[in-house]
């Protein structure tokens, strides 16, 4: 029974698939517009880091590799039939296999970059390899949005096809490779943050929890103007609509990073998805805030760290870094999009994420 579900949702996915293909060449085209009229509208005192976000087809980068014993890169394509296909890029640490299986980060780019890029940016293989983790990594293609964006915001049933074309890359991932499927974590720069919360807000069970740096709150423009209402800071998630949608699932933890200086993303959306997720508690759920705590290493930023917990566990995290613009925290320098002197945020997200999953493995 399971299997035969399991095959005419798979099924349906593939028509809504094939349906919604019709549309692309029409919705892309409007997707990039969007994409392009939206960045664009930061224009003003946000003039230059608007042009760097529309310029900087991220720093090409030759495809990930890993150092002998460092643990292997691999690529594939999967999606839901040849009308909804994405590359991907799937990084396993040494040592994975069978009789050990690995935690999943899920890693989402941003507009304008690929897999290959953000992995330089992010030097999540180094990463990965130090934490036993494996990582995949999916790619945007251009004929779903010119600008390489994951379509966070916009029709309806556009937004929930790219969500399920992610999942099924997660599915086929979970059933070929040696990795956790209940160990799933989620973490995405800029439209990629903003669609790791979309995924989570769809797809609540399947995350142990899920982070956004620098993306605009999910759930919160279906429209050109409204995303650019968005990215400005002046439009939140309408609260009551994700709740009915998400009604008597509970949310994985968030933790949210974001520069203090971001003129592409204003940090308002830092705040903004850290109250979608504590308006969607139930009201049962005791809820209460840790006082904000500012973090200081070295040379590096410093940031400001709030916690939220519900009934005693964490919940959801904000990190602001001081002074960061657009960009990566601590990413590889000389990339676009990154910020080497800001903290490393790979490693903010897992310092938040490991405990999670460490209390899901002993049941609290």
């Amino acid at each position: 029974m399971a299997r035969r579900h399991k095959n005419s949702l798979a099924s349906a996915l593939f028509r809504l698939g094939r349906s919604a293909s019709r549309a692309v060449g029409k919705s892309a085209g409007q997707a990039g517009r969007i994409a392009s009229d939206v960045l664009a509208a930061q224009a003003g005192h946000a003039a230059k880091a608007t042009r760097e976000a529309l310029a900087a087809v991220a720093s090409p980068a030759p495809p990930p590799h890993a150092r002998k014993g460092g643990g292997r890169w691999s690529e594939g394509r999967w999606g839901l039939g040849p009308f909804a296909m994405r590359r991907y890029r799937l990084y396993l640490p040494p040592g994975a296999g069978v009789r050990r299986r690995v935690p999943l980060l899920l890693l989402l780019h941003g507009c304008q970059q690929d897999s290959a890029s953000f992995a330089a940016c992010t030097r999540v293989g180094s990463f990965a390899r130090q934490k036993g983790v494996a990582v995949l990594m999916p790619e945007q293609i251009q004929e779903a949005n010119p600008q390489r964006c994951w379509n966070w915001f916009g029709v309806e049933h556009l937004v929930a096809l790219e969500s399920a074309i992610l999942m099924s890359i997660v599915d086929h991932v979970c059933n070929t490779a040696p990795v956790r499927a209940d160990a799933l974590f989620a973490l995405g720069m800029s439209a990629g943050g903003a669609m790791s919360m979309t995924l989570a807000l769809r797809y609540p069970e399947r995350f142990v929890a899920v982070g956004s740096h620098s993306g605009a709150a999910a759930d919160s423009a279906g429209s050109l103007r409204q995303a650019g209402q968005v990215l400005r800071g002046r439009r939140e998630p309408d609260v009551d609509a994700v709740h009915r949608r998400v009604a008597g699932h509970a949310l994985p933890p968030l933790v949210v990073i974001q520069g203090d200086h971001d003129l592409v993303v204003a940090p308002a959306n830092a705040q903004a998805a850290a109250q979608l997720w504590l308006g969607l508690c139930d009201g049962a759920d005791k809820i209460r805030e840790v006082r904000p705590t500012e973090v200081s290493r070295g040379t590096r930023r410093s940031f400001v760290r709030a916690d939220w917990t519900r009934n005693g566990e964490p919940y959801v995290r904000t990190i602001s870094v001081r002074g960061l613009g657009h960009a990566w925290s601590g990413g590889a320098a000389g990339r676009a999009y990154a910020d080497a002197s800001g903290p490393d945020a790979l490693r903010l997200a897992w310092a938040w994420f490991a405990p999670l999953l460490g209390r899901r493995q002993t049941g609290r």
